[in-house]
């Protein structure tokens, strides 16, 4: 093992003096870069507990031991939120990040094209908008949202995104509701319930949860294709696997390793029952009710990437997306091709297309 770490560190120098941003521009140059054995890699995980399905390829290749089957010992950390994720990615403390995707368009190192995304686990934002039927009992349209509380996971999340492209279709700007973050499913559902918030938007199985206690109208709803489509225009990607550019060059080996377990779990979801699902995952997994966990993934379960792969014009219209919810964001220095590579999810789509 000792030898291999030291080849390893001979080629992450050798390959610095290459210069990595002159690197990107030669066709199939992950493919041809030297690389290091699969080993071990640290994966932060942001908002896990917020959203489950985002995350579901994760849990699968590692409760299925997906991640063992490509030579690799992964280390999922926990973060409360993508943001905290990618700054642990930044500082060195993971390799490689778990997050939706638009949070990568957040961040300057886009527009400087020194971290990508690789693997897709999601094509949809996996959340939808909720108006309390409690608090206001006489809804009829959107527009009877104006000057009221719309709680949210977190600034700066699809969550919120959902939420301004819902009040637009309705002629309303983000400036016409107040924004509360209420955070994760409990301190959510408690927002509601007592009145803090007149909407929700969130993810599932709470919002499924709150659907079928009659405790929410759903109005703007991306946890399904057709959903998804008709509030962002196109398909976009939600959740995937972010890495520096360095890791991807240095590390090809690993981060091929991690987008074929993630397709592998993606493959293994397409047909999963109810049956297996109960077998595979953790019991805490299931939040409050497991018939309503299962309900909401038979759903959402088409939102799922299907092999890994970016959807087409899917960085674009993710950045026309988020111009409408961010008009403060710095956008329009960031090439929407340099968002993700696709070299690594091709190979994996590949080795199990069959």
């Amino acid at each position: 093992m000792l030898s291999l770490f030291s080849a390893s560190l001979t080629r992450r120098h050798a390959l610095g003096a290459v210069g990595v941003l002159g690197a990107l521009a030669a066709p199939g140059m992950w493919a041809a870069l030297p690389a290091s054995a699969p080993g071990r890699v640290t994966l932060a995980v942001g908002a896990r507990a917020v959203f489950a399905f985002r995350h579901l390829p994760l849990t699968i290749a590692e409760q299925l031991d997906f991640f063992a089957a490509e030579g690799l010992q992964v280390t999922l950390q926990p973060y409360a939120s993508d943001a905290l994720a990618l700054q642990a990615m930044r500082d060195g403390v993971a390799d490689v990040c778990a997050l939706d995707f638009e949070q990568l368009l957040r961040q300057p190192e886009t527009s400087a094209g020194t971290a990508r995304c690789f693997v897709v686990q999601g094509r949809a934002a996996q959340v939808a908008l909720g108006v309390s039927l409690r608090s206001l009992p006489r809804f009829k349209t959107l527009a009877d949202v104006r000057g009221r509380k719309v709680g949210i996971c977190a600034l700066g999340t699809q969550s919120h995104t959902v939420a301004c492209l819902a009040l637009a279709q309705a002629g309303l700007t983000p400036a016409d509701v107040t924004f509360v973050v209420v955070g994760e499913d409990a301190q959510a559902a408690d927002a509601l319930r007592t009145g803090r918030v007149q909407a929700l938007c969130h993810g599932d199985p709470l919002m499924t949860q709150l659907e079928h206690q009659g405790e929410v109208r759903i109005v703007g709803d991306a946890r399904t294709l057709s959903g998804a489509q008709a509030l962002f225009g196109d398909s976009v990607p939600g959740g995937c696997l972010v890495a520096p550019v360095a890791f991807l060059q240095q590390r090809a080996p690993q981060a091929q390793a991690l987008a074929n377990a993630v397709v592998h779990a993606l493959k293994w979801l397409q047909t999963a029952g109810p049956a297996d699902l109960v077998k595979a995952l953790p019991a805490s997994s299931w939040g409050q009710k497991r018939s309503v966990y299962l309900a909401a993934f038979a759903r959402g379960r088409e939102t799922l990437s299907p092999d890994g792969t970016m959807p087409s014009n899917g960085p674009a219209t993710a950045l026309r997306a988020l111009a409408l919810a961010a008009p403060e964001a710095v956008l329009a220095r960031i090439d929407a091709g340099r968002t993700f590579t696709p070299e690594f999810a091709r190979k994996a789509k590949l080795k199990f297309s069959a």
